[in-house]
């Protein structure tokens, strides 16, 4: 028994799982020619922070061992991997050197196990506010070089320096024309909405979501041929599910919804959303199980919502508001399973959530059978409390 302070400021008792849930099987090490996923999924991967290295010139004191060690997991499990997005702390911790540095590494990683790989793209190195919408595209541009140089693909990330300056959707147009046109590969366009960074306040040129949406759709319009796919990262299922309904056809949507991701990636008689998640992170497992047993008929799509609905209530409270600050509590799961030896952060980020979030987003998962080695992970709970006063 393990008490958890709770968020009425008590102390309650909690029995963990005696023992692990039976073991997920993992996927192939390559992709498998002779059957294609029922889905196209990615999960956006954190990085681990090396607190020994912090002060020493270390670019963001990434501890590089583990953090390509956690993108093997995911590739084991035949997931693909979105790298250097906003779970890897873009613009929160991560800074652009050591996210270049992490999209050279994992590309090279992904090479040796024919690993799926996608890297944001975005305009985050700037070190001031951009004066003009040419500079924003020349940003753009020269992080664009380093992620084709790698060989990988790329997503185009909304961007704060546009945001910033951007009068309307004209100016949003003027800057994908020119960047989507300059991509070797399609790219995927990314709308990541102010609940996940604020600065994204009327991204696509309009407060009103019809209006932006409407300009997402007018880029893709524009590009036949250049766009993979539209990453949407708004928390809100019927909006998603209008815009993908309106894409072109070979034009995929990319949920980023960490709310409704089991009935979105499911589908309808219309179609259905392909993923790009960071819950996904610490759901592997789970979400490649599932999302493998969606193409096994009837049966399989009830075995896919027998795994990955019991999962929500844990992604609803690690992206509950303030959701920007949801990468703490998967990065603590990721220390909880045993992926990595600290509970730290870049830029001292495990801070910003307080302690009895983050016990039950223990709780939570623990309830579902996430954690490997429970015994390690009650263990590494019980440090945590203690380290804050909290009695054994």
């Amino acid at each position: 028994m393990i008490r958890l302070p709770g968020a009425d400021g008590q102390l309650h008792a909690y029995e963990p799982r005696p023992e692990p849930a039976p073991p997920v099987a993992r996927g192939p090490g390559r992709p498998d020619p002779g059957r294609q996923p029922a889905r196209t999924v990615f999960a956006a991967a954190h990085v681990v922070a090396a607190p020994q290295a912090a002060g020493e010139g270390a670019p963001a004191a990434v501890d590089w061992d583990a953090t390509l060690a956690f993108r093997h997991h995911l590739w084991a499990h035949g997931l693909r991997v979105a790298e250097a997005m906003d779970t890897a702390q873009r613009g929160a911790g991560l800074t652009w050197p050591a996210a270049a540095a992490l999209i050279r590494r994992s590309a090279a990683e992904a090479r040796t196990v024919g690993g799926g790989l996608v890297c944001g793209v975005g305009t985050d190195h700037l070190t001031g506010p951009a004066r003009t919408l040419h500079e924003v595209v020349a940003a753009y541009e020269q992080q664009l070089a380093v992620v084709e140089g790698a060989g990988a693909d790329a997503v185009l990330l909304a961007s704060r320096a546009l945001a910033a300056l951007a009068r309307g959707a004209d100016d949003y147009l003027w800057v994908y024309e020119r960047v989507v046109r300059q991509a070797a590969r399609p790219v995927v366009l990314h709308w990541l909405g102010p609940m996940f960074d604020p600065a994204l306040h009327g991204y696509w040129g309009s407060a009103d979501l019809d209006l932006a949406g409407e300009t997402l759709l007018a880029v893709v319009a524009a590009h036949p041929g250049r766009i993979d796919g539209i990453k949407v990262s708004l928390l809100d299922a019927d909006r998603e599910v209008a815009l993908r309904r309106r894409l072109p056809a070979g034009v995929r949507c990319y949920t980023g919804d960490d709310f409704h991701y089991p009935q979105l990636i499911a589908g309808d008689g219309r179609g259905h959303s392909d993923a790009l998640l960071g819950v996904f992170d610490p759901l592997a497992p789970l979400a490649a199980d599932a999302v493998r047993a969606l193409g096994d008929g009837p049966a399989g799509r009830r075995r896919f919502h027998a795994l990955l609905e019991p999962t929500v209530p844990l992604a609803r409270h690690l992206f509950a508001a303030p959701t920007q600050h949801y990468k703490t509590g998967v990065v603590l799961l990721a220390w909880l399973a045993g992926h990595q030896r600290d509970f730290v952060m870049l830029g001292g980020q495990h801070t910003a959530r307080s302690l009895p979030h983050l016990a039950r987003a223990y709780q939570l998962a623990d309830t579902i059978g996430l954690f490997p080695d429970p015994t390690l992970a009650e263990a590494r709970m019980r440090h945590l409390l203690t380290s804050h006063g909290v009695p054994a």
